[in-house]
């Protein structure tokens, strides 16, 4: 009977999703949205219709899911769109974290947050939603130098957001009078393991796939690159977001015999994505929203001012075009597990504010997982617009 129920709710969420996809092509609303909405409603936190079995499933879901998206992102970073974007995706992608940390921080500490607080949340603050973001650039349709900038950056951010995090942490247990952390150099050992496991995933992949089929890929290629990347970080404590990204890179790079090196993972993408975010919704717990108060409040506006702020400033240095430099920030908004699991490792490290960091994490999460994808699919749709014979 169990195995029945399982069946029927996977069939049932594969049909939300097939009407999420077609309610998001006759309106503007973003699919992610409706999905984790669809989540929120048969939830925990809605009518509860989910069986265990099938929540048990959003662990594994998430990782292959975001492992893809990894691989996609990466493959965003040809040497063509990286001398073309790539100081835009470097400065943005920079100025976005520091600006992140500094007003989110600055403005807590103002609001009469301790400062180790402060800026633990600030740091917490930089993580980003790539699949979110990814699926919202996907759903616009556009394809140029706007999307591709803007799936560079999101292909690397959290990696600045892990070394800015781990920083932050050791300055805090430092001036609580903690002897020595080994999280920098914990940070750095899962960044260069999970690049080295991309160069080693990415590069015989680059040499042996596509040839059994001349071109591209085939699906048991594709997805047995997918899971063993998966697989391996897991196994060894690495990033499968920095693997998969690295691997993605060198093969859409160094694989001359490929003409669509990624056109089967994106074949097979979306049901692993409809799941994904249907159980992301079902994990929501829209209690908390009502548990952040005034500090949440805040967090949220100062992490939306810091995104705009840091965007701009980004864009502005690299010479990126006038009318996009409002827009990146606004398309970094979606927020996601990488920030509660930030949260997490915090709240273990400093249990005096271990409620705080869980509850504020989980709360404004909602706030931007729902509220992020629309503001990413309005930016890409306004940056590609027509020009009107008065824009400049």
């Amino acid at each position: 009977m169990e195995t029945a129920v399982t069946f029927i709710t996977l069939g049932a969420l594969f049909l939300a999703g097939l009407l999420a996809d077609q309610i998001g092509r006759r309106t503007r609303l973003p699919r992610v949205s409706l999905l984790l909405g669809c989540g929120i409603l048969v939830g925990s936190g809605g009518l509860d219709l989910l069986p265990d079995e099938v929540k048990a499933l959003y662990e594994p879901l998430s990782i292959i899911a975001l492992t893809m998206v990894a691989f996609l992102l990466g493959g965003a970073l040809t040497l063509g769109n990286i001398r073309e974007h790539g100081t835009v995706i470097i400065a943005i992608s920079l100025t976005v974290v520091v600006a992140t940390l500094l007003v989110v921080g600055a403005g807590l500490w103002l609001i009469g947050v301790p400062a180790g607080l402060a800026f633990v949340l600030a740091a917490v603050a930089t993580a980003t939603d790539p699949a979110a973001t990814n699926d919202a650039l996907d759903q616009s349709g556009e394809t140029g130098g706007f999307a591709a900038t803007l799936r560079g950056i999101v292909a690397i951010d959290d990696a600045w957001g892990l070394i800015a995090f781990s920083l932050v942490m050791v300055a805090v247990v430092q001036g609580t009078g903690a002897t020595e952390t080994g999280m920098v150099s914990g940070a750095l050992r899962e960044i260069a393991g999970s690049v080295a496991l991309g160069l080693a995933v990415g590069l015989p992949a680059a040499a042996l796939t596509g040839r059994l089929k001349p071109g591209e890929p085939s699906q048991s290629e594709a997805l047995a690159i997918v899971f063993l990347t998966a697989g391996i970080a897991i196994r060894f404590e690495l990033s499968y977001l920095i693997a998969g990204m690295t691997a993605g890179a060198i093969i859409v790079n160094a694989a001359r015999h490929h003409e669509r090196a990624f056109h089967e993972i994106e074949g097979f993408e979306w049901p692993f994505l409809v799941l994904f975010f249907i159980l992301a919704g079902a994990t929501l717990d829209l209690g908390a929203l009502w548990q952040i108060g005034t500090l949440g409040l805040a967090y949220v506006a100062l992490r939306v001012a810091a995104r705009l702020a840091g965007g701009w400033v980004g864009a502005w240095l690299a010479g990126a075009p006038r009318e996009q430099r409002p827009l990146m920030g606004l398309s970094l908004l979606p927020q996601a597990g990488v920030a509660v699991g930030m949260a997490l490792v915090a709240a273990e490290a400093f249990p005096e504010w271990g409620e705080t960091l869980t509850v504020l994490a989980v709360g404004t999460t909602v706030v931007f997982e729902l509220a992020g994808p629309p503001a990413t699919l309005w930016a890409a749709r306004r940056a590609n617009a027509p020009k009107g014979p008065t824009d400049t």
